[in-house]
């Protein structure tokens, strides 16, 4: 009779099975693909999804989405929520976010989808969800997931954006420049350093709004698709500044108004929230 084997109790090996020993790499299933109670922090499975549209107003304009992120979690706990978590050694609550704003843009139009333990009411959650969250990070509305990847539902954003001190007329002739042309090539800081990228193509729709004052504060309608690299209203601007001789001397202030699927006949963009506040 040959040497008895020990069990193996440390990580598998990096070309070894899916499941050594009967469980998961990270402990949290079993063989059979159900949760395994011997595994660190054990969870509840998820039994309902929720998509949740949100807004950025006033100063919160100015919260990264690092920050928002940490405020939602800490506004889920408050309000009692059965959020579910990931299982392993270091758990985390079931939330994803699609098409976040970048910062310094306000934004009616913020989506997230979170995972429940427990069935709660869309309503109840909006509701215990807005009110533990700080003024100007608003829950604006709940609805079940119908399924589904809740980001392929984004395809494009309008964005409303204010030009202090710049006159109509002005606006309206770089407009006219700026959609005259076949590409506008601008730059941006990445990552991996300054890009140059076209931001003409990603532009559906891009006019002078008609409650523009004659104050002195132009309003831009723009629909900006979701390409690679994405398309920002500071994009669309530096090149109504660069190359189509717009004065722009103070900060704009870009506000979205609406994200989803876009109509490309008619350069709308819809609600990806539909879906699921239609379903039974």
């Amino acid at each position: 009779m040959g040497p008895t084997v020990a069990a193996r109790t440390g990580p598998r090996p990096r070309n070894g099975p899916p499941y050594a020993g009967g469980v998961s790499n990270d402990g949290s299933r079993t063989l059979e693909g159900t949760p395994n109670p011997e595994a660190p922090n054990p969870q509840l499975p998820i039994v309902q999804k929720l998509r949740l549209r949100y807004a950025k107003r006033g100063r919160m304009r100015f919260t990264s989405h690092r920050d928002f992120a940490r405020a939602f979690e800490r506004a889920i706990r408050r309000a009692g929520l059965p959020i579910g978590h990931s299982s392993g050694y270091t758990p985390h609550p079931k939330i994803s976010y699609a098409g976040a704003s970048p910062t310094g843009a306000a934004s009616e139009a913020e989506f997230a989808e979170i995972g429940l333990t427990r069935a709660m009411a869309p309503a109840e959650v909006r509701d215990a969800l807005d009110a533990a969250l700080p003024d100007g990070l608003d829950v604006v509305d709940v609805v079940v997931s119908p399924g589904g990847a809740l980001a392929d539902l984004l395809e494009a954003s309008r964005w409303s954006i204010e030009l202090p001190e710049v006159f109509p007329e002005a606006a309206r002739a770089a407009v006219e420049a700026f959609l005259a042309r076949d590409e506008v090539l601008v730059e941006r800081m990445m990552k991996r350093g300054l890009r140059t990228f076209d931001c003409r193509a990603a532009v559906v729709r891009l006019d002078v709004d008609d409650r523009t004052g004659a104050q002195g504060c132009a309003i831009l309608d723009v629909v900006v698709r979701h390409d690679t690299p994405s398309v920002r209203p500071d994009d669309v601007i530096t090149g109504l500044r660069t190359l189509c001789g717009l004065p722009i001397e103070k900060a704009p202030l870009a506000t979205r108004s609406s994200q989803g699927p876009l109509d490309v006949r008619t350069g709308t963009v819809g609600d990806p929230l539909a879906t699921g506040r239609d379903a039974p």
